[in-house]
């Protein structure tokens, strides 16, 4: 099945301009979370992580310092209700970009993850992903389609200091992974009767001096659907548009 070709009003996204055809071989279903989302639209999902965190406490007081910005938490977790809401811009430098708002449902109340992933070029490894809301951190990635799962690691981690990004040493630099699958046979809570199905998530962030940093898990399912002009004042979406917060995460 062909990925859908993108309309007029419908921008390519940064998955689509550096992994090109490739994404041909995913699953239907992520094809169309990879895929461009139409204008006037976004996409939303809801699930459960089975892990979120580190067991590790030492580095909490860091993680502290980063839940602050958007990016991780001093917690670990299991059994994690969240949500995801995706949503195209155009950044200041004219690139497209998709930021994705997570809202992570712990235990001690409800947390906020911001990231925005934009194409630095065309070539498979020209994913750039921005990290929380002050843009001080970026990961670069490069991206591969195994056996209809999508595949990321990190290439290069980045730290912003003044106008300057500074890429951070390989033997101190976090390195980051993401499998994106899907699972037929899956049921999530709430799902309809005769429904199954639901995409999985791992990440894993990791140093090699120091092991395994951080990770969650989960599944969830996942929808396109047009935004109205009145969500955001409603209250459909969180209190800061993913629209902003991708310009504060982008710069």
């Amino acid at each position: 099945m062909a990925r859908p070709r993108p309309t007029a009003r419908t921008r390519r996204s940064p998955y689509e301009l550096t992994a090109g055809s490739s994404l041909d071989d995913l699953h239907p279903a992520l094809r169309t979370y990879f895929a461009g989302l139409p204008a006037g639209s976004r996409g939303y999902g809801s699930g459960v992580f089975e892990v979120v965190g580190t067991p590790r406490r030492w580095l909490w007081p860091a993680l502290h310092l980063l839940a602050g910005q958007g990016m991780l938490f001093p917690v670990w977790e299991k059994n994690v209700p969240f949500t995801v809401v995706n949503a195209p811009i155009i950044d200041r430098a004219g690139k497209t970009a998709v930021v994705a708002v997570r809202r992570f449902h712990f235990l001690g109340g409800a947390r906020t993850m911001i990231d925005a992933i934009t194409a630095e070029s065309t070539d498979r490894d020209g994913l750039v992903d921005h990290l929380g809301f002050p843009r001080r951190f970026r990961v670069r990635l490069a991206s591969r389609v195994v056996r209809g799962e999508f595949h990321l690691r990190s290439t290069a981690f980045e730290i912003r200091i003044g106008r300057h990004h500074l890429r951070v040493p390989g033997i101190l630099a976090p390195r980051v992974s993401l499998i994106e699958r899907f699972d037929d046979h899956a049921r999530l809570p709430g799902t309809p009767d005769g429904a199954s199905g639901a995409q999985r998530v791992t990440v894993i962030v990791e140093a090699p001096l120091l092991g395994r940093l951080y990770e969650y898990t989960g599944a969830f399912r996942y929808e396109v659907r047009a935004e109205p002009s009145s969500a955001e004042r409603s209250g459909a979406v969180p209190a800061e548009s993913s629209s902003t917060a991708a310009r504060k995460a982008t710069g």
